[in-house]
């Protein structure tokens, strides 16, 4: 099993070609995280009101629950959680 496949298995995780996604919301703000695999890189989205709108965020803008949940998913997954810090 590749780690596209290994994420889709964790909580919440959707897979579309070379990436996967999860979406997360706590309190009033929502986010999606993508995973590219190619890049081996994580990257945030901050979702709007709408839902139809997201923009992306810088990673110290993003609550430490939640990527301390990214990191432990892509270890879980056999992905180093490394990845959750790499910039593009």
């Amino acid at each position: 099993m590749d780690e596209i496949e290994a994420l889709a298995e964790q909580d919440g995780w959707r897979t579309e070609g070379f990436a996967a996604r999860v979406h997360y919301g706590g309190g009033d703000d929502r986010y999606s995280i993508e995973y590219y695999a190619p890049s081996d890189c994580v990257v945030y989205w901050k979702v709007k009101g709408d839902g139809e709108t997201a923009v992306p965020v810088g990673r110290d803008t993003v609550p430490d629950p939640l990527r301390e949940r990214i990191r432990r998913d892509l270890a879980e997954a056999g992905v180093d959680p490394a990845a959750e810090q790499r910039t593009l």
